[in-house]
């Protein structure tokens, strides 16, 4: 049997028609099939790989860390050098009172824990998100997300989960003194790069200091510069109480994190005792990848190209059948009329060796969300094919 047989028979599908592209090497903004085929990655794994696929120091870091011990038993009593030496490096880098990093696997795992730390510290119960936003797709996660669609099919969940409307000010209102947290993003980014109104997070920030609620702000997507600045929440002005970290966490490699101050944080550690564990989170050769990947992203000064590179590529992204591109850094989401032409337009763009996909609630934007890595001249050279496409189907 070929490879694509092998994956559809004994691989857990998402989707009736999953593309099988068969990817054997990556490396920068490239991505090469078993073909040889070479694409342009205008996803970075949704947003993991921002320095890129396969840096050659995140690269360097992995080998280093595998050849001096790989899983030992991550929660517990050990120290592990390259947990210390990220988490030290993180919080070096965020607001003081945000001092704490908790690792999880993933992104999912994160928003689990910090929904757990919330409800702990503050002895509430009720959950505040908001509509079109998403957090991952565990049994919390999935009871904070905004969309029915995606929840229906998986009731009951949670109770005691409150929806208001992202960037509504009235909404505020519903936060109150039974709240436990309210968890949104910074920038949401399913909903197809929805930026808040000006002065709206830090009205957030305001109701939820005046109820006691934990602001639990998830960077998950927009973190490690994607948005222009290191982390999406310094363009408000507001620090949270909890932030959500994942995917570009890791530089290619599986980690999450919650950080929160270490007074909140230490809520984890009585009452029961090992009040919230797991198995990987923050596995040694991931933090080592990760480290690495943060220091590129910080000595290179990737973070201060990123509005340049936005605006080449809405310079260049302008034809009759773009409605609108919402735009905040590297990522992207270009508007068309329907999902259908969205989707058609994707499948051509692969077949021309652009990859991109859609947004979970904006099915008919296109997503561009790049390795931050990303050159002009390979921006240049894939606007030029989404417009290619876009000509055949305007004709």
């Amino acid at each position: 049997m070929t490879p694509r047989q092998l994956f559809l028979s004994h691989v857990g599908q998402t989707s009736e028609a999953p593309l099988c592209l068969h990817i054997v090497k990556a490396a920068g903004s490239k991505m090469w099939d078993a073909d040889g085929k070479e694409y342009i990655d205008l996803i970075a794994g949704i947003s993991v790989c921002n320095v890129g696929h396969r840096h050659p120091k995140v690269v360097a870091a992995i080998k280093k860390q595998a050849d001096e011990y790989l899983h030992v038993m991550v929660y517990g009593e050990l120290v592990e050098s390259p947990q210390v030496a990220y988490a030290k490096k993180l919080t070096d880098h965020l607001p003081a009172s945000l001092n704490s990093v908790f690792y999880t696997a993933s992104g999912s795992e994160a928003t689990e824990g910090a929904m757990k730390l919330a409800k702990r510290y503050t002895g509430r119960a009720e959950i505040v998100s908001f509509k079109n936003s998403y957090h991952g797709s565990t049994q919390g996660a999935l009871s904070v997300m905004g969309s029915e669609y995606w929840q229906q099919a998986f009731r009951p969940l949670l109770p005691g989960i409150v929806q208001l409307n992202y960037s509504s000010f009235s909404d505020l209102e519903a936060i109150t003194e039974q709240t436990a947290c309210v968890i949104a993003e910074s920038i949401q980014a399913e909903a197809g790069v929805i930026v808040p109104q000006n002065g709206w997070l830090a009205a957030l920030r305001k109701r939820c200091t005046e109820t006691g609620t934990l602001l639990v702000l998830d960077e998950i997507q927009c973190g490690f510069g994607r948005n222009g600045s290191l982390w999406a929440f310094e363009q408000f002005n507001v620090v949270p109480d909890i932030l959500l970290l994942g995917k570009a966490l890791g530089a290619g490699m599986p980690l999450g994190a919650f950080v929160a101050n270490k007074k909140i944080m230490n809520a984890l550690t009585h009452n029961p005792v090992l009040g919230h564990i797991n198995t990987f989170g923050g596995h040694p050769v991931s933090c080592a990848a990760g480290l690495a990947g943060f220091d590129v992203l910080l000595d290179e000064k990737l973070i201060e190209s990123v509005q340049q590179k936005e605006q080449l590529f809405l310079s260049l992204l302008k034809h009759p059948l773009i409605k609108n591109v919402n735009s905040r850094g590297l990522m992207m989401a270009v508007e068309f009329e329907s999902f259908e032409i969205n989707k058609k337009i994707i499948d051509a763009l692969i077949e021309k060796a652009v990859f991109t996909d859609w947004f979970l609630f904006a099915a008919h934007a296109l997503r561009i969300v790049p390795p931050l890595t990303i050159t002009e001249e390979e921006i240049r050279d894939a606007c030029t094919k989404i417009l290619s496409v876009l000509n055949t189907f305007a004709n």
